[in-house]
């Protein structure tokens, strides 16, 4: 059987927002007919899993308002500033979040968070050979990263939370497991810009 032709029928921009918009497209379904998907348009992000000599991974603990919680994450922002690669927007803030330089930089991953409704791409990189580094200029530590504490937890342990649900935010799951499998395996990874 043939894959079928997702058209799309028609959009209405609802909302935009400073970092994200609301779109309803109409998309021609198998079969006939045409349905509504609500769509969140998002600009991507980047995540950082930052592993020291001592392989311990660089943890942070912010307020998301969303789920009315503190959550364990990884060092990540979005990528919003126009023309700027992946790999330096991770660079970038990884300095801004927890004052961290890397030497050496891997692709661990590339995923959708929630494809339902949502187009936001989120590439994650490995960062090993940690140096203290200065925020960049003009950068400004507000709004709940005021509020924002950071921890080195050993990895093995940083696994046994995502499993005990001590740390239930998606990329934070996602980069710990990666890297816990990069240490266990060694798998073949694809190159640091293609993300």
């Amino acid at each position: 059987m043939a894959a079928h032709d997702y058209e799309l029928l028609a959009t209405d921009r609802v909302y935009d927002g400073r970092i994200i918009s609301l779109r309803l497209d109409t998309v021609a379904m198998p079969g006939g007919g045409s349905s509504v998907r609500e769509v969140v348009d998002h600009p991507g992000a980047v995540g950082i899993v930052a592993l020291d000599d001592e392989d311990r991974v660089v943890m942070l603990r912010q307020y998301r308002h969303p789920v009315g919680e503190h959550l364990w994450e990884l060092p990540a922002g979005l990528c919003d500033v126009d023309g700027e690669p992946a790999l330096e927007t991770a660079r970038r803030e990884l300095a801004e979040e927890v004052q961290l330089a890397a030497d050496r930089w891997s692709l661990l991953t590339t995923h959708y968070p929630s494809p339902g409704f949502c187009d936001e791409l989120v590439v994650l990189y490995l960062a090993e050979g940690l140096s203290e580094a200065a925020r960049p200029d003009g950068f400004t530590v507000e709004h709940e990263e005021l509020d924002m504490t950071v921890e080195r937890v050993p990895l093995a342990d940083a696994v046994q939370q995502v499993f005990d649900g001590t740390i239930r935010n998606s990329l934070a799951i996602i980069g710990i497991l990666a890297a816990a499998q990069v240490r266990a395996t060694a798998p073949r990874l694809r190159p640091v810009d293609a993300g």
